[in-house]
């Protein structure tokens, strides 16, 4: 899949398109239009209604809203069709699970071509601006008290992202740590002496909480000491330093999806499923690497 954005005005959409293969991995996932029809037979006859827009523009011009992050009124009328049939279309889908489905599929498509790497994952949170609040907002500290949310993201070793989830932006990373790990949208293995699984954080999420809930998922945790408290550590010969800056990476991966560096929906359902789209773009790209 490739999706390309060299482009200067919104108007010039042809670099935005959905490629042929992405097309044939989401269509499964899509619900099928209702009939305009009812019985059989001679009894047969249209019972009329609103046509149903095509899927596959539809789901172009919802790609197009996210990685461009302009209004849903402002999406090329004449190329997608109207603002309000892809918001509508998109509200739909998102209440039928239909973007973490595409989500869950990529990563198991990814896990069959390439492998996931569960021996050394990383977590951490991004704060967002909410400037319209709504669901799992809050004040954000570092940005003088305004309305935000943050984002908990976990990763593979390569930076595949395993879950994610959504809560106010006051609320401390280690908070998020329990959920995120539960919510991983692919079957985990379970973690052996032969096959270990790490999971690296940073300095947010020192404390006793955190090994345990480490310890109760089956990690092995990996934090770094802070400034007043460091300690000198030997490193075995032959082991591997826990790498972090993986999940800063897809975090950045995330953001170059416009749409989600503000955000900008007030319901929980619709920021989930905009950031599950991304997420499933992402696993597909990594497909065809």
């Amino acid at each position: 899949m490739q999706i390309q954005h060299q482009m200067t005005h919104y108007q010039d959409v042809s670099g935005w398109e959905l490629s042929d293969s992405f097309w044939e991995r989401s269509k499964p996932f899509l619900p099928k239009p209702k009939s305009r029809f009812r019985g059989h037979g001679k009894k047969r006859k249209n019972v009329g209604g609103r046509p149903p827009a095509d899927s596959r523009k539809v789901l172009s011009g919802i790609l197009f809203v996210l990685r461009t992050g302009c209004q849903w009124n402002a999406a090329p009328k004449e190329r997608y069709g109207s603002g309000k049939t892809l918001h509508r279309y998109f509200q739909v889908w998102s209440r039928r699970g239909v973007f973490k489905r595409m989500w869950k599929a990529g990563l198991a498509e990814y896990d069959e071509v390439t492998g996931i790497d569960w021996k050394w994952q990383a977590a951490d949170g991004a704060m967002t601006k909410a400037p319209l609040g709504g669901d799992l907002t809050g004040p954000n500290p570092t940005d003088r008290g305004k309305s935000g949310t943050k984002r908990s993201l976990l990763v593979d070793g390569k930076g595949v992202p395993l879950s994610i989830v959504v809560g106010p932006a006051q609320r401390a990373d280690s908070k998020l740590l329990a959920p995120t790990l539960e919510n991983i949208v692919i079957v985990q293995p379970e973690s052996s002496e032969q096959a270990p699984q790490n999971l690296c954080l940073d300095k947010a999420y020192t404390g006793q909480p955190t090994q345990e809930t480490g310890a109760k998922h089956g990690y092995k945790i990996h934090v770094p000491d802070k400034v007043n408290a460091k300690q000198k550590r030997k490193r075995k010969p032959g082991r591997r330093k826990a790498r972090r800056w993986v999940v800063e990476v897809t975090h950045s991966w995330l953001n170059r999806f416009r749409r989600l560096q503000i955000r900008w929906e007030k319901k929980r359902g619709n920021y989930l499923s905009l950031l599950y789209f991304a997420c499933a773009i992402i696993c597909w790209r990594k497909c065809e690497v």
